[in-house]
């Protein structure tokens, strides 16, 4: 397993695995996911096959996509690119949802009740160009720096 370099402050490098930042990719785009897989399960129980079966298909797409394009994998890709699959199919999932009920029309909503999703799309502008690799690089000593001891005065 790859492990990657993080600058510790003092001029040595340490290594970490950094599971805590794969566990979160992973369980947070699983979490982002998880409701396609309920919903899909609701519709099977009321034998609405096809559109039961749709929903677990796009679940496991879009976990094969999440685990494809995770960020160990692709360090020096930034993290907005990495993030149009799952996202692409985190939209396609809303409209799968749609369209097991017929629609927008039918469930009360109309096409500006998506606007409620634009917060999701806040990791694009929070991360844009940030990349896997920045972690393993030190930026500048001058950043590192230990603080100066403090005067005996």
């Amino acid at each position: 397993m790859r492990q990657a370099a993080l600058w510790s402050g003092t001029g040595e490098v340490a290594m970490a695995k950094r599971t805590g930042e794969k566990a979160g990719w992973i369980g947070g785009w699983g979490g982002g996911f998880v409701w396609v897989l309920i919903l899909a399960g609701l519709l099977l129980y009321h034998a609405r096959f096809w559109q039961g079966l749709a929903g677990i298909l796009l679940t496991v797409a879009a976990m094969a996509v999440v685990l494809r394009v995770a960020p160990w994998r692709h360090p020096s890709t930034p993290y907005w690119r990495l993030m149009l699959g799952p996202y692409g199919l985190l939209l396609l999932g809303i409209a799968w949802a749609a369209w097991s009920f017929g629609g927008f029309e039918p469930l009360g909503l109309d096409w500006w009740n998506l606007v409620w999703f634009v917060p999701l799309l806040s990791p694009f502008g929070m991360l844009s160009s940030r990349r896997w690799d920045e972690a393993e690089r030190p930026q500048s000593s001058s950043q590192h720096a230990s603080p100066p001891p403090p005067s005996q005065e």
